[in-house]
């Protein structure tokens, strides 16, 4: 399902600030070389993710899904001057990639890069996060949020990537695909959050948007 047309989609991004060339670089690259591109989240989303951090001004961001290290990167152009980002995956060949271009920018002492289980990861964790961005396997992802929850200060934000699963979540009651009811339950628990203020936004596969109003 296109949410909007790809004319709209054209000029919008027509008319959004350009991401840098090592950015760039590492979008070709996926492009040209994997078959799970579409993982990525690409240069629209990507500046969308760089304008939120950079209203933020986090000191402290959580990733949970590197891939290739393009969103990291776009959510560290916001960061402080003594501020991380502490981002979890599972692969290694995908984050030996990332890396490669951390190196190539000003972000590469900013990025902590942590494999293994993010659950067990998140709850190991003695940080305090301003932003949280949720991007790895969709029937964790309400697990995700409660465990970054409580280590997430109020006012801070966390972003959850693919939750229109292309657009059969209005599908849901007949669905048999696993994420796309996982997807769902998510942001009927997102929703039904009294600690929250929310938003789910219709761009690309869907972000929700998510301020901690209280503990």
């Amino acid at each position: 399902m296109n949410i909007i047309s790809a004319e709209i989609q054209e000029y919008a991004e027509s008319f959004t600030s350009d991401e840098n060339e090592i950015l760039r670089e590492l979008r070709r690259k996926t492009d040209l070389e994997r078959n799970d591109k579409q993982m990525l989240s690409g240069f629209y989303q990507g500046r969308l993710l760089a304008m939120f951090s950079r209203m933020i001004v986090p000191r402290r961001i959580l990733e949970i899904g590197t891939f290739m290290g393009y969103s990291a990167l776009c959510l560290a152009e916001g960061l402080t001057t003594d501020g991380k980002i502490i981002t979890l995956d599972i692969n290694e060949e995908t984050n030996r990639i990332a890396k490669e271009f951390w190196a190539k920018t000003k972000y590469q002492g900013k990025i902590e890069s942590l494999l293994g289980n993010a659950g067990e990861i998140i709850s190991n964790l003695d940080e305090t996060f301003d932003l949280v961005f949720i991007d790895a396997d969709k029937p964790a992802y309400a697990s995700y949020y409660d465990a970054v929850f409580p280590k997430l200060r109020v006012g801070g934000v966390i972003i959850a990537d693919n939750v229109l699963r292309g657009g059969k979540v209005l599908e849901v009651e007949t669905s048999d695909d696993e994420d796309t009811v996982a997807l769902h339950k998510f942001n009927r628990k997102v929703q039904s959050d009294e600690r929250v203020s929310n938003v789910l936004l219709a761009v690309r596969d869907g972000l929700m948007v998510v301020r901690k109003e209280k503990d």
